[in-house]
């Protein structure tokens, strides 16, 4: 039982990351490699955010029995020294050995996954080659650039060292240099999430609670969609168009003939189909494509049919979700108080008995208006608090940290529940904003997490990346939010497991000194810019329009959105009563046709008998 919530934790970490990926992904469709890579690396970033707060409040128990060690070797014949402190053990109190291997584990394969793996894996899956071979070279290819500014980066730090008198370079400072560059940029894209997120998340929450102005942002994300899917659309079409043209120059006979083939698998019925129905002009010229320029087509072709699978998605979901949203505001109209969809969704009898029409009323038009209001009061506070001890955590006396203030509470009284149940609250808080974010800025669209079983394999293995990279560097920043970091405050005590597998970042001091501790001040004025819309209104004048309420280009986006819903209305409404009367007919057809055969057979037993 000593090791029960540790196990607990870990299995409960485990089936987390895999509901998700099974929730977001298609583990049927997408290659094995990318299902077990990504699951690791999600479950290994969410297993840190489990097990840290019993790492944490481990420490703590640690600390009191070396104060008591301190103390009694101090002065043994010194009557007016401390006295001896009762040490209360924590529960589960785990050996001090499972710790430190589980996080080597932990940290150095995530690290594998997120620096060498996943993108050469990402470079894999967009490679237009037709073997294996090449592909691989493609992605080393690819990823030749990104490494080599990496490597670049660690050869002046190394250069830096070598020449600094007094320092010599081991395999320590070796691994405390790539644990700098990891975390430093880690750190310095955890700032940029956070200064937006923790002024979106509690004002996210509370315009949800507004569904006017949640219906009016619907309109105008639509709007904008449109425009994307209009262009990808395009794309797609110019590609089929290039492929039918390769068609005619490359015979059943011709060596490149498996090539165009292999491309022609990725190309959905409906597109083929498409294709086929097209006539090229006359002057279309037929020259038949090099080697080289097939690659170039087949990789043009992943990547069209990647964004326009995304934003096909986007657009079902964006589309439902403004229909629900209308259907709300009829139904907060209606005296009936009974839910009643324009489309309605199938669901289970179990879930239909719970959440009737009448439940469905009362929490789509009552209570979930204010449970969005109070989630964003919470937020709200939270982001305050995590903000103020941003800014404040390097103060070591008096302790200006909010965080620190209430950890130092609950260890003075060693509640190690709530030592647990606070750092829990804080990562979680900290890990929603910076996650929740990485896909909703507008220069990262590339990527999207689409639920049902419809996240891409490269969507996929970027959130893996993104994991990987954020969690370490942010559960560092966490540990020096609560002073459990001594190079922060600058003090000797007892550090967490984590902390000593992760090392500090001693050997350059601009790192060390400079960047980790002072930067996270910029949260503040991230979050002030985002407050004020500076960076949407900025963005604007630049030509990509963002939604202000003040904005003439806004308001005309509103419009234009509320209108292709209102087409997408009829459109799914004439599907609907298409396959109504589809279905109707069949039945009558069948009902008809039975009614025929039973009279010809009663008729004919009724000759039978009467010649008998």
């Amino acid at each position: 039982m000593v090791l029960g919530a540790f196990l607990t934790e870990i299995i409960v970490a485990f089936l987390l990351a895999g509901t998700l990926l099974f929730k977001y992904g298609n583990v049927f469709r997408h290659h094995i490699a990318v299902t077990i890579s990504v699951l690791i690396a999600w479950y290994f970033s969410l297993l840190i955010i489990f097990i840290l707060p019993l790492d944490v409040s481990s420490t703590v128990f640690r600390q009191c029995v070396e104060q008591n060690i301190h103390n009694s070797t101090k002065d043994p014949n010194n009557t007016t020294s401390a006295p001896f402190i009762t040490c209360k053990e924590p529960w589960p109190n785990v050996p001090e050995n499972v710790f430190p291997n589980l996080w080597r584990i932990v940290y150095w394969t995530s690290q594998c996954l997120t620096w060498l793996i996943l993108p050469l894996m990402q470079s894999y899956i967009k490679a237009g080659d037709f073997t294996i071979r090449g592909k691989l070279k493609s992605a080393l290819i690819d990823n030749a650039i990104y490494y080599g500014s990496y490597l670049f980066i660690c050869g002046i730090l190394l250069i830096y060292i070598a020449l600094k008198p007094g320092l010599d370079l081991d395999g320590q400072k070796l691994k405390a240099i790539a644990s700098s560059a990891s975390n430093t940029w880690g750190l310095f894209l955890l700032v940029l999430l956070l200064g937006y997120a923790l002024v979106e998340v509690p004002r996210g929450l509370w315009n949800a609670s507004k569904p006017g102005y949640t219906l009016n942002y619907s309109y105008f994300k639509v709007a904008k969609l449109s425009l994307d899917k209009c262009e990808a659309e395009e794309t797609v079409d110019d590609i089929l168009e290039s492929l039918q043209v390769a068609t005619i120059s490359i015979g059943p006979g011709h060596p490149f003939h498996c090539n165009l083939e292999t491309i022609f698998q990725k190309i959905p019925a409906e597109l083929k189909d498409r294709m086929n129905r097209r006539q090229l002009p006359d002057d279309t010229p037929t020259d038949t494509p090099t080697e080289k320029a097939l690659i170039r087509l087949h990789r043009q072709t992943i990547k069209a049919l990647q964004t326009l699978q995304r934003i096909e998605t986007q657009w079902g979901i964006l589309v439902d979700k403004i229909f629900d949203l209308e259907d709300v505001a009829k139904n907060q109209v209606s005296h009936d108080r009974r839910f009643k969809q324009a489309f309605p969704m199938h669901r289970s009898l179990p879930f239909r008995i719970i959440y009737n029409p009448v439940v469905e009323w009362y929490w789509k038009c009552i209570v979930k208006d204010y449970v969005l209001k109070a989630a964003a009061i919470c937020a709200g506070c939270l982001s305050v608090a995590v903000v103020w001890s941003e800014v404040t955590f390097f103060n070591k006396s008096p302790v200006l940290s909010l965080f620190a203030q209430f950890l130092n509470l609950a260890k003075r009284n060693y509640d190690y529940f709530t030592i647990e149940v606070l750092s829990t609250l804080i990562i979680a808080y900290l890990c929603y904003c910076a996650y929740s974010t990485v896909l909703k800025i507008r220069v990262l669209n590339l990527y999207y997490l689409a639920p049902h079983h419809q996240t891409n394999e490269y969507s996929l293995i970027f959130s893996g990346m993104m994991l990987c990279r954020l969690t370490p560097p942010m559960c560092l920043n966490f540990l020096g939010l609560i002073h459990m970091d001594s190079h922060i405050i600058k003090t000797h005590i007892l550090e967490t497991h984590y902390t000593q597998v992760m090392g500090h970042m001693d050997v350059i001091s601009i790192i060390s000194d400079g960047f980790n501790v002072y930067f996270p001040m910029a949260i503040l004025a991230f979050c002030l810019a985002t407050y004020f819309s500076i960076g949407s209104r900025l963005l604007s004048m630049l030509g990509f329009q963002q939604f202000l309420d003040d904005d003439e280009f806004t308001t005309d986006l509103v419009d234009e959105g509320r209108e292709l819903i209102k087409r997408e209305r009829r459109k799914r409404q004439r599907a609907e009563d298409s396959m109504y009367r589809r279905r109707e007919m069949q039945e009558r057809f069948n009902i008809s046709v039975g009614t025929r055969y039973r009279t010809s057979r009663q008729s004919t037993d009724t000759g039978m008998y009467g010649e008998k």
